[in-house]
């Protein structure tokens, strides 16, 4: 016996119970969203990869990926260990050098500056400089691997994210099938051609951050290579790679690059190695302005066809509001939203959502071409000298 079909309000009515549900899961699992986040970035910027391995060796996708992420995840537990004795014994060096830099900036400090009648004691603030820097590089440490022992949530954050980079290269394919699926079986083909348009544009802005780091690593190294800074090609390479992550990694760099200036000093110019430090702090914050207010929006912009001004603030305001994850997803999602809009704008309208490629225009004295083989254009060749000696 059939059982008789629900009437549209309790169809409406069970549909606004299910959207509520998703809404209270959505809501009460948001954190959980944030690293399915990072996975999905991290799996977007290692699928160049997987896609060179494909071409090269002509391997599956999901073999492909399998090598891609266990090498990445190799080289992420392998860096820890080779670079923090390293950067230990590093600091202690800058420590020491720093402290023999500011007694002596103290001793040129200690006598009275005169400046129209009145004197000017600068002696007590490197002291004070002292106390506050050496407070911070001692503490620092202690404080971040206390942090490191009293949470396990950074761990467990850490293996989602793990999971869902391997979840997201591996079995993409498949989710991606799968969320067309629920659409209407006659609305699949919009919803594909919509997911390739959407695919379009984030391939182009992760070619236009290919392109941002290659300018970035470039400029670096020369400029680094000018002024002497030892090791200046591969600190110029890093801060070109870590420029991926908006405004902190290339800050990160540049610190490292303040390290070795702090260090070691410049190859020739005849600088305290303090003054060489402040050089470097220097360039870096011209470079980095010319960076984040011209060129980051201006090759982003070309990359995704968007103004260049609509760039920069969009890219400002979600460092301000939701940081760096936002500040990097917020260009593709603008983009995203407006190849959305494009489509129901356009089927709102009554007009066709997706532009067909036009027709050759056929001359009425030619027949058609059914093939471009040399066979058959041999054959109506002679088939037009036929018929011209008729």
């Amino acid at each position: 016996m059939n059982s008789r079909p629900w009437s549209p309000a309790a169809r409406y009515f069970t549909l606004a119970l299910v959207l509520l549900f998703i809404i209270f899961i959505v809501w009460q699992a948001r954190a959980l969203f944030w690293a399915l986040i990072v996975g999905g970035l991290i799996a977007y910027i290692l699928y160049p990869f997987v896609l060179l391995l494909q071409q090269q060796f002509r391997l599956k996708r999901k073999l492909a990926s399998n090598i891609i992420f266990f090498f990445s995840l190799a080289l992420m537990i392998a860096l820890p260990v080779i670079i923090v004795p390293v950067l230990s014994l590093q600091t202690k060096e800058i420590t020491t050098d720093l402290d023999t830099t500011l007694t002596q900036a103290q001793q040129y400090l200690a006598v009275p500056v005169h400046l129209g009648g009145y004197s000017i004691d600068l002696g007590n603030i490197i002291p004070q400089v002292k106390e506050a820097l050496f407070s911070f590089i001692s503490s620092t440490p202690q404080n971040t691997l206390l942090l490191i022992r009293n949470t396990s949530r950074g761990t467990l954050w850490g293996l989602i994210i793990i999971v869902s980079v391997y979840f997201f290269m591996t079995e993409w394919e498949n989710i991606r099938e799968g969320m067309i699926r629920i659409a209407p079986e006659e609305h699949q083909q919009d919803v594909r051609l919509l997911y390739g348009q959407i695919r379009q544009v984030w391939m182009a802005y992760l070619r236009g951050q290919i392109t941002l780091m290659i300018i970035v690593a470039i400029v670096f190294t020369i400029v680094w290579t000018i002024i002497g800074l030892p090791g200046s090609l591969y600190l110029g390479f890093l801060a070109g790679l870590l420029s991926i992550i908006p405004d902190v990694g290339p800050f990160a760099a540049t610190a490292l690059a303040l390290a070795v200036a702090l260090l070691e000093g410049s190859t020739w110019l005849p600088i305290n190695n303090f003054l060489f430090g402040l050089l470097v702090v220097g360039l870096y914050i011209v470079l980095i302005n010319i960076k984040n207010i011209w060129l980051r929006p201006y090759i982003l912009g070309r990359s995704v066809n968007m103004h260049e001004a609509i760039v920069f603030v969009a890219i400002v305001g979600a460092v301000i509001f939701t940081g760096i994850i936002g500040a990097f997803i917020i260009v593709p999602v603008l983009a995203s939203i407006g190849v959305i809009w494009r489509y129901l704008h356009a089927r709102m309208l009554g007009l066709p959502p997706f532009e067909l490629e036009k027709e050759p225009a056929s001359s009425p004295n030619l027949e058609p071409i059914t093939s471009t083989s040399p066979v058959s254009r041999s054959v109506q060749g002679r088939t037009r000298r036929k018929s011209s000696k008729i």
